[in-house]
């Protein structure tokens, strides 16, 4: 394809980004996974388009390391911003994306914060294949979870598992069970929460079409909703994941505002 790209990455949740408002860029499903293969291509969890736009300084599309087209990602968007704001020299980026509007800022040396809206919280928003209280699903998903986990979308579907102890849990195992599970129509990102504090949770989480990663930006947001809907949690916490921490913060306004690093592995060229 020769296209140019950089590696990038927030928190190790890692990405090749590609500039797509000069040329047009359109890969196969087939050439993502080639792409994101980490035996034989680049490696990645997802693949990031940044495409042209009326009224914002980019539209940025995400693709699963599966080929599928996904509407959000919270990690990806941090990387995207830092890079628009680099280009631009200002210190706000507006990127518009499948599930919406989204405004990222400087907070600091290579950290940004990206508003990412209000979370869905209706069982037909997330979606789901029938009416439920998203709260806290009165169905058991898999026989080594706990019941009543928590369901919000934030332009993506994720459910929470509430846990005792994390560590204790096979998620590669029961991960791709439930992402699968009939309950959810476009498949499901499967957050594994333990709360710490009433301002700190640790996360893992298993995503959708790209499987355990080392951070997930919009199941940390999730994580925060669930658990302050069941005030396990204050409204602002830390999320510490795999591969670091971020900070997210369900403000009054309903709006959710995720912090963290962004970070440039390396430049090359797509073959």
């Amino acid at each position: 394809m020769g296209r140019p790209f950089l590696k990038m990455n927030g928190l190790g949740n890692d990405f090749v980004v590609v500039e797509t408002r000069s040329a047009p860029f359109s890969p196969t499903a087939a050439d993502v996974r080639a792409i994101a293969d980490r035996a034989g291509g680049i490696g990645c969890d997802q693949l990031i388009a940044v495409d042209p736009a009326e009224g914002a300084d980019a539209f940025v599309r995400f693709r699963n390391a599966d080929g599928e087209e996904v509407s959000a990602c919270g990690n990806g968007t941090r990387c995207v911003g830092w890079l628009l704001m680099q280009s631009s020299g200002r210190d706000e980026a507006v990127i518009e994306t499948k599930a919406g509007r989204l405004v990222a800022a400087r907070a600091g040396e290579r950290l940004v914060s990206v508003d990412m809206g209000l979370p869905r919280l209706e069982w037909n928003e997330i979606p789901l294949a029938e009416p439920h209280d998203t709260r806290a699903l009165d169905v058991q998903l898999h026989p080594e979870l706990p019941g009543q986990p928590g369901c919000v979308s934030m332009g993506n579907p994720h459910v929470v598992f509430f846990v005792e102890d994390l560590e204790a849990l096979d998620i590669p195992v029961i991960g791709p069970a439930v992402e699968r599970h009939p309950l959810f129509p476009e498949h499901v990102n499967v957050g594994f929460a333990q709360v710490l504090g009433r301002d700190r949770i640790r996360l893992r989480v298993f995503e959708r079409g790209a499987g355990l990663t080392r951070a997930c930006g919009t199941g940390a947001c999730a994580a925060l909703v669930a658990a302050a809907r069941r005030d396990l949690t204050d409204r602002a916490a830390t999320l510490v994941l795999d591969g670091g921490e971020l900070h997210v913060e369900w403000r009054e306004d309903g709006h959710v505002i995720m912090t963290g690093p962004a970070a440039v592995d390396f430049a090359g060229e797509l073959p």
